[in-house]
């Protein structure tokens, strides 16, 4: 029998393009843009932080090559959305507008985000 991760269908509050802010771990309070989000890993890639170094062989996009640093990913337990209002990592919460449509709401100051 296959057993599916309960997390795979889980529905994100953070897309590709919000402003967040990491609670935890090496980057530690350090915001930025979302550049991907993983669904199937639970994992987040932020633009400028987390960056790793990777052993590169020469290619045509990088004909020298040796070492590239870019961004790793971060599980996204660890990353708050950032509240333009509030100007800190919030809990976002679900609401409806005016044509019924779903749209993500600060949990504190009751700000569409």
């Amino acid at each position: 029998m296959i057993e599916v991760a309960a997390d795979k269908f889980k529905s994100f509050t953070i897309h590709k393009g919000d402003m967040v802010q990491v609670i935890g771990g090496k980057e530690k309070g350090k915001t930025g843009k979302t550049l991907k989000v993983l669904k199937t890993k639970n994992r987040i890639i932020i633009e400028g932080l987390n960056m790793v170094k990777r052993h590169t062989k020469p290619n045509q996009k990088n004909p020298q090559g040796g070492m590239v640093e870019k961004e790793a990913s971060i599980h996204y337990s660890n990353v708050l959305l950032l509240c333009p209002k509030c100007n800190k990592g919030v809990r976002v919460k679900a609401s409806l507008d005016k044509s019924k449509k779903k749209q993500r709401a600060c949990s504190k100051c009751s700000t569409v985000i």
